[in-house]
C-alpha cells in the first residue's frame, strides 16, 4: 500500500480527517499533524510533509489549510518538493502528468473548488506522463531551485 504523508494546519483538519477516512482503504497516510480545530501555523505541517516526501521520491504528499495557498508557498520552501495547490481534479491531474508535483494542497474552507477528497485521490493516482517536454520542464524548475 501506497503511504502517503498528510498533514494540515487548524483549518484544514477536519478535511484531513475526511481525506484519511475516505480514502484510508486505497493509502497508508502518515498524519504529521495537528490534531485539533485549535489555531496551529500552517508553514510547520508543510515542512514536515516537505521533508518526508523529499527525502523519498516515490512518496507524494498532501496539505490542507483554509485556502490551500499559504501551506503550498511554505512546501515548496523545502529543497524537492514541487507543491500544487488543486482547485480541481484537472489542476490535480495536471501536476501530476505535465509537472511531477509530489505534494498536492487543498483548502479545507473553499466553496469554489471540486470536492477535495476526489482532487486528492485524482492527485494520488495519476502517474507523471515522463514527455521529453514535460521532463525537461520539471529539470529546469528544479536547476532554479540549484540556483538559488
Amino acid at each position: 500500500m501506497q503511504k502517503v504523508v498528510i498533514g494540515s494546519d487548524h483549518a484544514g483538519y477536519e478535511m484531513k480527517e475526511r481525506i484519511k477516512k475516505e480514502l484510508g482503504s486505497d493509502y497508508e497516510f502518515v498524519d504529521v499533524g495537528t490534531d485539533s480545530t485549535e489555531s496551529a501555523d500552517y508553514p510547520v505541517y508543510a515542512e514536515k510533509v516537505g521533508q518526508q516526501v523529499a527525502v523519498t521520491p516515490e512518496q507524494k504528499g498532501v496539505l490542507i489549510c483554509g485556502n490551500g495557498v499559504g501551506i503550498t508557498i511554505a512546501a515548496n520552501k523545502v529543497n524537492g518538493v514541487r507543491a500544487g495547490l488543486a482547485y480541481s481534479v484537472e489542476s490535480a491531474k495536471g501536476a501530476r502528468q505535465h509537472n511531477n508535483a509530489n505534494v498536492v494542497a487543498v483548502g479545507g474552507r473553499s466553496p469554489m473548488m471540486d470536492d477535495p477528497v476526489e482532487i486528492v485521490r485524482t492527485f494520488l493516482s495519476t502517474e507523471f506522463s515522463g514527455e521529453e517536454r514535460h521532463a525537461n520542464r520539471v529539470q529546469e524548475m528544479m536547476d532554479i531551485e540549484k540556483r538559488n
